[in-house]
């Protein structure tokens, strides 16, 4: 690829990557303030805040895995309407802008459903958590911090319905102001309702959970608000879900599906090497969840770049420009290097800086756990890469449609090669967590690098169909 078609490339991705990256990274720092507000309330609330936390947030990455590919269908929809811009109504572009409508509906039609069906999901795990060995103390925090959050579950996944339309349209924008509002609204809300100010009631730890609640409701208020107010999305935004097609949605669910579950494979194979590293002492624990911590901050640079190449993929194609979604791939992976350069420099220069949020550099206390993340650190320099580049190949194959084969290609990644080899590296080799982590970068590369060349070998194939001139 030559240097300016790279350089011209990465602009075109990354005008729409930049807004995602830094929504994914607003996010996080949602999260992390009702961690902060938890950990205020002391440490069994934040036990039990935690658990809830992590069980809503396993239902809700499900869920927004089943819209997740309405952003490539919009895509796709969009880019035949343009095609069709000088063809006059009543033609194929009022055809394509219907489609347009139809998904949205459906994508809304899907969205709630799954919201109904996760709430009440929740709230049975719950009530078996004295099953699975919880402390009854614990329980009962969590089913009070469930209950204040299941009736988020519904407005979060309608906000990824209209984020993934806003996207698919290549309107973005008002998402990264929306999601940096929502965490300064999450905190003042959190704040109130926990310490009962302004005569409200005190809710404690349950007060985290309706503030979520709250947060979610009010941007998915802002962001159609939002869409109605822009001219070009305002007319295709559609949310009679009395009206939506039963095939687009049933589409959008057999799409969803390998999705959803890519995303529960993968947190699930990060859960299990946090098990093998808690059987080596508690510095081994801290030092892999301070590190994993820093994979998923800037695992969100992943994130936006997937997304970004996936739509654009999809627009490719439905222009009929093979040869330029073929060329995609290249142009995410190069950004993708160069921000994993950057990062990487940081680690080996400045790691007790980085390191520092996590644990007391300077003194002794923690002088076993800086050890063993100092050591990570140079791991997770080259394995940080990998995760970006399997994230890119997963999003690619979406751009294709392709939701199944990688699902299929993460198994084979992330159980078949990477589990198996954190076991043998750990324990059979002794390299305790370092040897996990290697496990980890293993089974990443395998999985990056079975996505990308399927996708390669895919696009080729219409490439090749696209070139075959039919004979007299």
């Amino acid at each position: 690829m030559q240097l300016t078609t790279l350089l011209r490339d990465s602009r075109a991705l990354a005008t729409l990557a930049v807004p995602l990256i830094l929504t994914q990274l607003a996010q996080v720092a949602l999260t992390t303030t009702d961690t902060v507000m938890m950990g205020m309330l002391g440490t069994a609330d934040l036990a039990a805040g935690g658990l809830a936390i992590v069980l809503f947030n396993q239902l809700r990455t499900m869920g927004v895995g089943l819209v997740t590919s309405v952003g490539n269908q919009i895509a796709a929809a969009s880019a035949r309407a343009e095609s069709a811009q000088d063809t006059g109504p009543g033609t194929a572009r009022d055809e394509s802008d219907d489609e347009v409508r139809e998904i949205v509906r459906a994508s809304f039609a899907v969205a709630t459903l799954a919201g109904i069906a996760g709430a009440v999901l929740m709230l049975l795990i719950g009530q078996a958590l004295t099953l699975l060995g919880q402390e009854a103390d614990v329980v009962d925090r969590v089913q009070t911090m469930l209950l204040a959050l299941a009736p988020g579950l519904v407005p979060c996944l309608w906000f990824q319905a209209i984020r993934q339309f806003t996207v698919g349209m290549r309107r973005p924008q008002a998402l990264l102001q929306i999601t940096i509002a929502s965490v300064a609204v999450n905190a003042g809300i959190n704040w109130v309702l926990i310490h009962g100010t302004w005569g409200l009631p005190k809710l404690g730890l349950p007060g985290i959970g309706v503030a979520t609640t709250l947060v979610y409701l009010l941007s998915f208020l802002a962001l159609y608000l939002s869409a109605r107010k822009d001219a070009v999305l305002a007319p295709l935004l559609s949310l009679n879900i009395a009206k939506a097609d039963r095939a687009t949605a049933r589409r959008l669910v057999r799409l969803g599906i390998p999705i959803a579950a890519t995303y529960g494979s993968e947190a699930g194979f990060f859960s299990v090497t946090a098990l093998m590293a808690g059987s080596f002492g508690s510095a081994a624990l801290a030092a892999h969840t301070a590190v994993n911590q820093l994979v998923y901050i800037v695992f969100q640079v992943a994130v936006g770049l997937s997304h970004a190449a996936s739509i654009n993929v999809s627009r490719e194609l439905a222009l009929g420009r093979t040869e330029a979604a073929l060329r995609i791939k290249n142009t995410a992976l190069a950004c993708a290097g160069a921000v994993m350069v950057v990062v990487g420099v940081v680690y080996i220069t400045l790691p007790d800086l980085v390191l520092s949020p996590f644990f007391d550099t300077t003194g002794g206390r923690d002088a076993d756990a800086v050890s063993i993340a100092t050591h990570l650190l140079l791991v997770i320099m080259v394995l940080q890469f990998f995760d970006c580049a399997q994230n890119i190949g997963v999003g690619l194959l979406r751009g294709l449609d392709d939701t199944k084969s990688g699902f299929r290609i993460t198994l084979v990644g992330y159980w078949a090669i990477g589990l198996p080899a954190a076991w043998l590296l750990g324990y059979a080799a002794g390299l305790h967590t370092l040897g996990i982590w290697l496990g980890l970068l293993t089974g990443l590369a395998a999985t990056a690098i079975l996505l990308l060349r399927r996708y390669s070998a895919s696009l080729r194939a219409k490439f090749t169909a696209q070139q075959v001139v039919p004979t007299a």
